[in-house]
């Protein structure tokens, strides 16, 4: 019951913390202030092992996407999942390397960019399953997109929890089609055209880093 309390009382401060913001629209950003940060995404396999791995890197400010990048893990993605199908989508065949290499080649790319700070939609499942990206802060986007005090396009007629949160369709299609307007809108489940929107999630949301603190693990 504790955590729960705290929980809702961490919602309600960042709650008002996001409206005092908003209502300071004449607030100048600064785009370097912010940094750069990373959008994540993961596809697993039938064994749930990670088997594709996308990556969006953002202004922290603007959150304009500003390089991205795909990684396949071998042999992870021979075993199939249940998106194997759109692995390669769009023609786009990543870069295909042992988990190990890959790893190390993100946390590489990572700090050349100077990103300290990974966002993920539903980030404890990604978090879990990248144990090697332990030491960056991870924050979860549906902390925020899915709580009517922090998504002003959440409608009054869907029905929500008393923390706030939509009490279904809170995943990503059905917020992004919320946030868009498109109804015809398909996540693609390819996890680095899934990054990509989900960093668009950040965008059309526009609130500063600071109102995902709630959204912080660990």
């Amino acid at each position: 019951m504790n955590g729960s309390l705290e929980f809702l009382n961490m919602i309600k401060n960042q709650s008002d913390k996001a409206e005092k913001i908003t209502q300071n629209n004449n607030m100048k950003k600064d785009s370097g202030s912010a940094g750069t940060i990373a959008v994540i995404d993961t596809e697993t396999n039938w064994r749930d092992q990670v088997m594709s791995l996308g990556v969006a890197i953002a202004d922290g400010a603007t959150y304009k996407l500003l390089e991205k990048r795909y990684y396949i893990f071998d042999p992870e993605c021979l075993i199939g999942g249940i998106y194997s199908g759109v692995m390669y989508y769009g023609g786009n065949n990543g870069i295909t390397m042992r988990r190990q290499e890959a790893m190390e080649n993100l946390k590489d790319f990572l700090y050349s960019k100077g990103v300290e700070r990974i966002f993920a939609y539903n980030a404890k499942f990604d978090c879990n399953h990248l144990p090697e990206l332990c030491d960056f802060e991870w924050y979860d986007i549906m902390r925020v997109a899915a709580y009517k005090q922090f998504n002003p396009f959440i409608p009054e007629s869907i029905p929500c929890c008393k923390t706030g949160r939509l009490k279904t369709d809170y995943g990503v299609e059905p917020i992004m089609k919320l946030l868009t307007g498109d109804k015809r809108y398909r996540e693609i489940h390819n996890a680095v055209y899934d990054a990509v929107d989900e960093l668009k999630i950040l965008e059309l949301l526009g609130h500063p880093l600071e109102i995902y603190e709630c959204g912080k693990l660990g």
